[in-house]
């Protein structure tokens, strides 16, 4: 089943989010057909520890200032502060240490599934200023 409207709102937010506090590779793999648990995976980097809870303090609070307000219902890694994991339900982010990310390579784990489309807010209105 393909990701839910939901969940792509979910995830769409918490990429931005991610995205405003200089997350790196962010990355949405639909991820429904394989698992029954989830819809999308978010996979963010952040190069220090410091920024990894910068990061998942804004996907949750970009995530609780939705209409449909969002928690999650569990949360894991944040005392190490290298890789957090926040369950959404329809949604699981992951926000990584870059050493984190290129040693686990969820990304490669699941390139059968396919990739949603994210675009950066900030980086879209810079392109269409440029080009005006």
């Amino acid at each position: 089943m393909p990701v839910t409207e939901r969940a792509l709102e979910l995830a769409m937010a918490a990429a931005q989010a991610a995205a405003d506090k200089k997350a790196q590779d962010i990355v949405i793999i639909d991820v429904g057909e394989q698992l029954a648990i989830t819809d999308a995976f978010v996979i963010a980097s952040a190069s220090n520890e410091r920024q990894v809870s910068a990061i998942v303090d804004a996907v949750e609070e970009a995530l609780l200032n939705l209409p449909e307000k969002a928690k999650p219902v569990r949360r894991e890694g944040e005392r190490q502060g290298r890789w957090v994991l926040l369950d959404f339900i329809d949604v699981v982010v992951h926000i990584q240490h870059a050493e984190e990310r290129e040693f686990y390579a969820l990304d490669k784990l699941w390139k059968d599934c396919p990739s949603l489309n994210y675009v950066d807010r900030d980086m879209a209105d810079a392109e269409a200023t440029g080009a005006a």
